[in-house]
Protein backbone atom coordinates (compact mmCIF):
# COMPACT_ATOMS: atom_id res chain seq x y z
CA UNK A 1 0.00 0.00 0.00
CA UNK A 2 1.84 3.30 -0.94
CA UNK A 3 -0.07 6.20 0.74
CA UNK A 4 2.27 9.43 -0.12
CA UNK A 5 0.19 12.37 -0.79
CA UNK A 6 -2.94 13.44 -0.62
CA UNK A 7 -4.18 10.25 2.03
CA UNK A 8 -2.37 11.81 4.35
CA UNK A 9 -1.82 15.71 3.36
CA UNK A 10 1.73 17.20 2.49
CA UNK A 11 4.20 15.29 0.51
CA UNK A 12 7.51 15.27 1.76
CA UNK A 13 9.78 14.01 -0.81
CA UNK A 14 12.75 11.59 0.42
CA UNK A 15 14.92 14.74 0.29
CA UNK A 16 12.81 16.92 3.09
CA UNK A 17 12.47 14.15 5.34
CA UNK A 18 16.54 13.80 5.25
CA UNK A 19 17.13 17.43 5.62
CA UNK A 20 14.69 17.71 8.46
CA UNK A 21 17.01 14.98 10.12
CA UNK A 22 20.25 16.07 9.31
CA UNK A 23 19.10 19.78 10.91
CA UNK A 24 17.78 17.83 14.09
CA UNK A 25 20.70 15.44 14.36
CA UNK A 26 23.25 19.17 13.99
CA UNK A 27 21.58 20.13 16.83
CA UNK A 28 21.15 17.28 18.77
CA UNK A 29 24.28 14.88 18.07
CA UNK A 30 23.84 11.29 17.22
CA UNK A 31 21.75 9.61 19.75
CA UNK A 32 22.62 6.20 20.61
CA UNK A 33 19.03 4.97 21.59
CA UNK A 34 16.66 3.03 23.34
CA UNK A 35 18.40 3.40 26.55
CA UNK A 36 18.87 -0.27 27.73
CA UNK A 37 21.72 -2.81 28.73
CA UNK A 38 20.31 -5.52 27.40
CA UNK A 39 17.77 -6.97 24.64
CA UNK A 40 15.32 -7.96 27.24
CA UNK A 41 15.38 -4.87 29.13
CA UNK A 42 14.50 -2.77 25.90
CA UNK A 43 11.78 -5.17 25.29
CA UNK A 44 10.84 -5.27 28.97
CA UNK A 45 11.02 -1.08 28.93
CA UNK A 46 8.82 -1.35 25.70
CA UNK A 47 6.17 -2.52 27.50
CA UNK A 48 6.63 -0.64 30.59
CA UNK A 49 6.48 2.85 29.06
CA UNK A 50 2.73 2.34 27.67
CA UNK A 51 1.06 5.39 29.47
CA UNK A 52 4.17 6.73 31.63
CA UNK A 53 7.03 8.10 31.69
CA UNK A 54 10.54 7.29 31.02
CA UNK A 55 11.76 8.22 34.19
CA UNK A 56 8.92 5.89 36.00
CA UNK A 57 10.49 3.22 33.61
CA UNK A 58 14.01 3.58 34.77
CA UNK A 59 12.27 2.63 38.62
CA UNK A 60 10.68 -0.06 37.71
CA UNK A 61 13.36 -1.79 35.73
CA UNK A 62 15.70 -0.96 38.54
CA UNK A 63 13.71 -3.08 40.90
CA UNK A 64 13.21 -5.66 38.61
CA UNK A 65 17.08 -5.73 38.27
CA UNK A 66 17.26 -6.04 42.33
CA UNK A 67 15.15 -8.49 42.19
CA UNK A 68 16.91 -10.53 39.43
CA UNK A 69 13.91 -10.46 37.30
CA UNK A 70 14.87 -8.62 34.66
CA UNK A 71 14.50 -11.49 31.93
CA UNK A 72 12.13 -12.89 29.69
CA UNK A 73 12.62 -16.20 31.85
CA UNK A 74 12.68 -14.74 35.30
CA UNK A 75 9.23 -12.68 34.74
CA UNK A 76 7.76 -16.22 32.73
CA UNK A 77 8.60 -17.42 36.20
CA UNK A 78 7.40 -15.16 38.58
CA UNK A 79 3.91 -14.37 40.06
CA UNK A 80 1.66 -11.60 39.31
CA UNK A 81 1.44 -9.93 42.06
CA UNK A 82 5.34 -10.40 43.18
CA UNK A 83 6.01 -8.62 39.23
CA UNK A 84 3.02 -5.92 39.85
CA UNK A 85 5.32 -5.04 43.41
CA UNK A 86 8.25 -4.34 41.48
CA UNK A 87 6.65 -1.98 38.34
CA UNK A 88 4.46 -0.51 40.60
CA UNK A 89 6.16 3.00 39.78
CA UNK A 90 4.91 2.76 35.87
CA UNK A 91 1.63 3.09 36.76
CA UNK A 92 -0.72 0.88 35.27
CA UNK A 93 0.95 -2.20 37.39
CA UNK A 94 -1.32 -4.58 37.78
CA UNK A 95 -2.52 -4.46 34.33
CA UNK A 96 1.38 -4.25 32.90
CA UNK A 97 2.35 -7.00 35.27
CA UNK A 98 -0.28 -9.39 33.79
CA UNK A 99 1.09 -8.66 30.30
CA UNK A 100 4.62 -8.84 31.26
CA UNK A 101 3.87 -12.44 32.30
CA UNK A 102 1.69 -13.63 29.36
CA UNK A 103 3.98 -11.77 27.07
CA UNK A 104 7.39 -13.69 28.66
CA UNK A 105 5.47 -16.78 29.14
CA UNK A 106 4.37 -16.24 25.40
CA UNK A 107 8.21 -16.58 24.21
CA UNK A 108 9.51 -18.91 26.24
CA UNK A 109 6.46 -21.35 25.47
CA UNK A 110 6.57 -20.83 21.68
CA UNK A 111 10.71 -19.61 21.33
CA UNK A 112 12.25 -20.67 23.92
CA UNK A 113 13.78 -16.98 24.16
CA UNK A 114 14.09 -13.51 23.05
CA UNK A 115 16.86 -14.06 21.38
CA UNK A 116 14.92 -17.04 19.27
CA UNK A 117 11.81 -15.25 18.52
CA UNK A 118 14.64 -12.31 17.46
CA UNK A 119 15.80 -14.79 14.52
CA UNK A 120 12.73 -14.44 12.74
CA UNK A 121 12.21 -12.09 9.74
CA UNK A 122 11.26 -8.47 10.06
CA UNK A 123 7.69 -9.20 9.12
CA UNK A 124 7.33 -12.17 10.79
CA UNK A 125 8.63 -11.11 14.19
CA UNK A 126 6.11 -8.07 13.91
CA UNK A 127 3.29 -10.09 13.12
CA UNK A 128 4.36 -12.03 16.05
CA UNK A 129 4.21 -9.33 18.44
CA UNK A 130 1.26 -8.07 17.47
CA UNK A 131 -0.41 -11.53 18.29
CA UNK A 132 0.50 -10.89 21.79
CA UNK A 133 -2.12 -9.44 23.94
CA UNK A 134 -1.27 -5.48 25.22
CA UNK A 135 1.07 -5.33 22.49
CA UNK A 136 0.12 -2.57 20.00
CA UNK A 137 1.71 -1.44 16.75
CA UNK A 138 3.75 1.67 18.48
CA UNK A 139 5.29 -1.10 20.90
CA UNK A 140 6.33 -3.69 18.20
CA UNK A 141 7.81 -1.63 16.05
CA UNK A 142 9.87 -0.28 19.01
CA UNK A 143 10.81 -3.55 19.69
CA UNK A 144 11.40 -4.50 17.00
CA UNK A 145 13.79 -1.89 15.80
CA UNK A 146 15.30 -1.32 19.26
CA UNK A 147 15.57 -4.93 20.70
CA UNK A 148 15.72 -6.68 17.52
CA UNK A 149 17.47 -4.29 15.86
CA UNK A 150 15.52 -4.64 12.76
CA UNK A 151 14.93 -1.98 10.20
CA UNK A 152 11.10 -0.79 11.06
CA UNK A 153 9.77 2.99 11.29
CA UNK A 154 8.59 3.70 14.91
CA UNK A 155 5.61 6.37 14.97
CA UNK A 156 4.59 8.07 18.19
CA UNK A 157 2.81 11.33 19.29
CA UNK A 158 6.15 13.25 18.71
CA UNK A 159 6.41 12.01 15.19
CA UNK A 160 2.64 13.04 14.37
CA UNK A 161 3.50 16.64 15.75
CA UNK A 162 6.41 17.16 13.97
CA UNK A 163 5.36 16.12 10.42
CA UNK A 164 1.73 17.78 10.88
CA UNK A 165 3.39 20.88 11.86
CA UNK A 166 6.48 21.05 9.62
CA UNK A 167 5.07 19.44 6.31
CA UNK A 168 1.31 19.58 7.09
CA UNK A 169 0.42 16.15 7.06
CA UNK A 170 -2.64 15.26 8.40
CA UNK A 171 -3.08 15.04 12.42
CA UNK A 172 -5.68 12.45 11.96
CA UNK A 173 -3.19 10.52 9.03
CA UNK A 174 -3.30 6.66 10.48
CA UNK A 175 0.13 4.91 12.21
CA UNK A 176 0.07 2.41 9.29
CA UNK A 177 0.21 5.75 6.56
CA UNK A 178 2.57 7.89 8.40
CA UNK A 179 4.57 4.60 8.88
CA UNK A 180 4.47 3.86 5.06
CA UNK A 181 5.54 7.31 4.69
CA UNK A 182 8.59 7.15 6.16
CA UNK A 183 9.41 3.61 4.75
CA UNK A 184 8.59 3.92 1.20
CA UNK A 185 11.16 7.79 1.09
CA UNK A 186 14.01 6.38 3.45
CA UNK A 187 16.59 3.39 2.69
CA UNK A 188 15.62 0.32 4.88
CA UNK A 189 18.49 0.92 7.82
CA UNK A 190 17.73 0.25 11.35
CA UNK A 191 20.35 2.55 12.26
CA UNK A 192 18.75 5.64 10.51
CA UNK A 193 15.26 4.59 11.63
CA UNK A 194 16.87 4.33 15.32
CA UNK A 195 18.07 7.78 15.23
CA UNK A 196 15.19 9.50 12.97
CA UNK A 197 12.91 8.37 15.83
CA UNK A 198 15.02 9.39 18.73
CA UNK A 199 15.47 12.76 17.32
CA UNK A 200 11.67 13.35 16.67
CA UNK A 201 11.27 12.53 20.43
CA UNK A 202 14.43 14.94 21.66
CA UNK A 203 12.67 17.72 19.10
CA UNK A 204 9.00 17.17 20.45
CA UNK A 205 10.58 17.14 23.96
CA UNK A 206 12.66 20.32 24.43
CA UNK A 207 11.15 22.85 21.03
CA UNK A 208 7.87 20.76 19.10
CA UNK A 209 5.93 20.89 22.39
CA UNK A 210 2.28 20.99 22.62
CA UNK A 211 2.51 24.92 23.00
CA UNK A 212 5.86 24.87 20.62
CA UNK A 213 9.09 26.99 21.27
CA UNK A 214 9.89 27.87 17.59
CA UNK A 215 12.37 30.74 18.20
CA UNK A 216 15.06 28.80 18.97
CA UNK A 217 13.86 25.51 16.91
CA UNK A 218 16.77 23.45 14.91
CA UNK A 219 14.14 22.74 11.82
CA UNK A 220 12.23 26.61 12.21
CA UNK A 221 13.67 27.54 8.45
CA UNK A 222 12.18 24.82 7.04
CA UNK A 223 8.71 24.26 9.28
CA UNK A 224 5.34 25.67 7.83
CA UNK A 225 4.12 26.21 11.55
CA UNK A 226 6.65 27.97 12.21
CA UNK A 227 6.84 30.07 8.95
CA UNK A 228 3.33 30.55 9.45
CA UNK A 229 3.35 32.15 13.07
CA UNK A 230 6.96 34.19 12.19
CA UNK A 231 9.19 32.05 14.28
Amino acid sequence: MHVRGSAIGGNPSSGELMRLYKLMRRRFGFLDWWPGETKEEVFIGAILTQQTTWKNVEKAIANLRKAKLLSVKGLSDADVSEISTHIRPSGYYRQKAMRLKGACSQIIKNYGSLENLFSLETPDLRETLLNIKGIGPETADSITLYAARKPTFVIDAYTKRIMARAFGTSETASYYELKELFESSLKRDARLYNDFHAQFVELGKNYCKTKPLCADCPVKGMCRYGKRNGA
